[in-house]
């Protein structure tokens, strides 16, 4: 009787042990960009360019076979509601990046980044 309690005791530890990541239901995995043929380039301002806290952010999408619109991103950060103006950024540097998206939002390849300097 012993035996078969330690037994599942083991047996219990070792499931548990094999679980590396926690799960949450609303988590959902990054989807892999789709090289669709779409190429992006960030037109104004230009790499390393000094702005203000706010300014016009301008780009070129060549669309390819699924690219309909661009997503923006400050230091990495998804900037919702994009409609062609960066708003109120802190003083110094930061990354600016423009990435083209399907209909359904999902990525495409064609990224451009930029680095400006807020004053």
């Amino acid at each position: 009787m012993m035996g078969r309690i330690v037994f599942m005791g083991l047996g219990i530890a070792l499931a548990g042990s094999l679980s590396v990541a926690q799960v949450f239901a609303g988590d959902t995995p990054a989807k892999a960009p789709v090289e669709d043929g779409s190429k992006v380039m960030i037109t104004s301002p230009k790499d390393g360019d000094k702005v203000s806290d706010t300014f016009d952010l301008k780009y070129d999408l060549t669309k390819g076979s699924q690219a309909t619109h661009v997503h923006a991103y400050v230091d990495d950060q998804y900037q919702k509601g994009f409609s062609g103006t960066i708003k109120s950024l802190s003083k110094g540097t930061h990354k600016v990046t423009v990435t083209g998206a399907t209909k359904d939002h999902d990525p495409v390849t064609a990224t451009h980044s930029i680095t400006v300097d807020v004053q």
